[in-house]
């Protein structure tokens, strides 16, 4: 199933002294010859080597994401020792790679893009060796090619560069302090090889530790041990014990406090946010209790959420040890704490047990959605969880019946396929809500005690370990199908398109009371007469009352509801984006001011993503957002950036 890619098209050999031209110094061991390969049309590179006519190994990439030939030589343990230079926005230092050579090959191939590659060395004395960077392709950047002597260590000395895409260096007017700079990197899919060098590939677990310097007046922390209080050097050290996927290393820097919640979790945000953070978050303790009773120990010994600068372009991202987290789930109600519990069943989902390539990625977010619901009916009840479930489906349809009509229908399967393609592509609802609904689905057909019997032996049984698709479904028969006699229709789930006809059914007896109470508003009922405020329903029922209303709805009606509810200026950012995007298909302007103030300020793709497609369905509407782009694009990441220049321009 997975594409091995080969271009024999333009192969060329070059002696040793040719390939590495910046050395001139040769290790006794090495061969006198290299025969590389390589594709014009920007696809992956194979590499062959050979003395004289006999070859010695051929390196074939099974993740299509990643140059990096770990089925021969590996990294087992890496250790950063870096600066953050706010002045130049740089990262520059050591990485350091502990490796495994399991077939005595003599090169090892790491993924790296918009690096400076200073030099490289290897073994205990620093020797040097001979290095050099492949092609340079848009999307997957550059193979590096190390040379091997029989040393274990190799060492990379390097600098991150202007076009560093997994690095957000944010300006004191974008921090919630105004006073000083902030830093904070996402490597989720590809992006950590654009600030370490590193075979890039979730099929590689790897531990690692870091000596981080800072400016003395920020704080440094990581998915690693964290400390609690500001260092007077700002020197700081790191460790993660336990293996992870290249993507979950990540670090943030900037005027950092910490404040605990127990034992073991807290939260980490700025000064001014500190203790709005800790009062949102203050079920977490309960919601990690509530995990471990449901699928086994909490394997990361801590849980601390970070709370990010609004330019994050994610809800939460789950680094191992500390979730980073948007500030827009600061709502001040504790309405939007399902996302923490969503970012905290990563911790066994994706984090514990993690797929194996992009094209897998369900396994990591279908997982997690199930997981969350599950936490939010624990802690919050029933009633909640079926309205966060109900939302999701509204949100997966709308995706399922876009991405049908699109140029890339097959998105709509839970196994993709994104050979050429930017990962990134693939993290639409239909990993995480058809998933989850394939799940729900399953967990259905067998019973919620055998179901959670399952899971909870899958996670154990596949801890610290990537999978594939192909790996679970055959776990998936052995251990639960099979024993249990049940027929199921797996193979529509996962390579099928659309969502097949058994899939549970959703529904929620307080979303009809909401729907009965928008037909009385559309059928002419005075807002204000409608027996309900702000308080009356909790963030879901309204962001459902808003999706009931028509398209068509006159403007004046509009602007009826904004003057009895304060929509477009709620202060949630998910009833405020539903509003936005519902002013925008039925002509009311009047949220213009606020809505330009939403799209300057948050970076979050899930928000601004269909705010900005709602705006091209006009074309004074489009122009009127390419215009606020213009002020907002320099405080969004580059993940957002890229989608919204997509969107607005067609460009890629």
């Amino acid at each position: 199933m997975e594409l091995k890619t080969k271009c024999n098209s333009c192969k060329f050999a070059r002696k040793t002294s040719d390939v590495f031209m910046n050395y001139k110094v040769f290790f006794p061991v090495l061969v006198s010859g290299f025969l590389f390969s390589f594709c014009s049309d920007g696809a992956k590179e194979e590499q062959v080597m050979s003395v004289g006519e006999k070859e010695l190994n051929t390196v074939r990439v099974d993740d299509k994401h990643s140059y990096a030939n770990i089925d021969e030589v590996y990294t087992k343990h890496l250790d950063l020792n870096i600066e953050v230079n706010f002045d130049t926005r740089t990262i520059s230092g050591v990485a350091t790679h502990l490796i495994e050579n399991k077939q005595g090959t003599d090169t090892m191939v790491l993924d790296a893009k918009n690096l400076v590659i200073d030099k490289v060395t290897v073994g205990e004395q620093e020797q040097p060796t001979f290095f050099r960077l492949g092609t340079m392709d848009s999307l997957l950047g550059q193979p590096l090619y190390v040379a091997l002597s029989g040393e274990t260590i190799v060492h990379i000395h390097y600098s991150t560069t202007e076009n560093t895409q997994a690095v957000d260096w944010l300006s004191p007017n974008l921090t919630a302090g105004k006073k000083y700079p902030f830093l904070y990197t996402q490597g989720q899919a590809i992006l950590t090889r654009t600030w370490i060098p590193i075979q890039d590939t979730p099929a590689n677990r790897i531990t690692y530790s870091a000596r981080v310097k800072v400016p003395s007046e920020l704080m440094a922390v990581m998915s690693a041990t964290n400390p609690q209080e500001k260092t007077k050097d700002g020197i700081y050290h790191f460790r993660m014990d336990q293996s992870i996927p290249s993507y979950l290393i990540a670090l943030a820097v900037g005027d950092l406090r910490f404040k605990a919640l127990d034992e073991r979790s807290g939260v980490y945000a700025e000064p001014s946010v500190i203790d709005a953070a800790v009062y949102e978050f203050a079920d977490m303790p309960e919601m990690i209790n509530t995990a471990e009773d449901l699928y086994g120990k909490y394997k990361w010994e801590r849980y601390d959420v970070i709370v990010l600068p609004p330019a994050f372009p994610f809800g939460g991202m789950e680094n191992p040890r500390l979730t980073f987290a948007t500030p827009t789930i600061l709502a001040g109600d504790r309405s939007l704490v399902s996302l923490i519990a969503h970012e905290l069943a990563h911790s066994w989902s994706g984090n514990l047990v993690t797929n194996a390539t992009w094209e897998d990625f369900w396994l990591n977010e279908g997982f997690t959605v199930y997981f969350e619901s599950r936490i939010m009916e624990a802690v919050a009840g029933r009633e909640i969880a079926e309205m966060l479930t109900l939302i999701e489906y509204q949100e997966l349809m709308h995706e399922v019946e876009d991405i049908g009509d699109g140029k890339h229908p097959e998105d709509t399967h839970l196994k993709l396929t994104l050979s050429g393609r930017d990962p990134d592509e693939g993290m639409t609802t239909i990993a995480y809500n058809k998933g989850a609904l394939f799940l729900m689905t399953l967990e259905d057909k067998v019973g919620r005690e055998k179901f959670d019997r399952f899971i909870r032996d899958y996670f154990a049984s596949h801890a610290f370990e990537t999978l594939t698709t192909e790996e679970f479904l055959v776990y998936l028969e052995k251990n639960l199908l099979e024993p249990e006699s049940i027929s199921f229709n797996t193979d529509e789930w996962i390579y099928g398109p659309g969502i097949p006809d058994n899939c549970r059914k959703i529904t929620s007896d307080r979303f009809e009371k909401v729907d009965s109470i928008a037909a009385l508003f559309i059928g002419g009922k005075p807002a204000e007469q409608l027996g309900v405020n702000r308080k009356s329903w909790v963030t879901q029922e309204w962001m459902n009352f808003i999706r009931k209303l028509p398209d068509s709805t006159e403007t004046d009606r509009m602007k009826e509801l904004d003057q009895v509810f304060g929509f477009k200026n709620w202060g949630n950012s998910e009833i405020m984006s539903e509003w936005y995007i519902k002013s925008i298909r039925t002509g009311y302007r009047d949220v213009r001011p606020e809505m330009e103030a939403f799209l300057v300020q948050v970076g979050r793709r899930k928000f601004l993503e269909p705010i900005y497609e709602a705006l091209t369905e006009k074309e004074d509407d489009k122009e009127w957002a390419k215009q606020v782009y213009k002020k907002a694009r320099g405080n969004y990441h580059s993940i957002t950036a890229g989608t919204i220049d997509r969107i607005l321009f067609g460009s890629k």
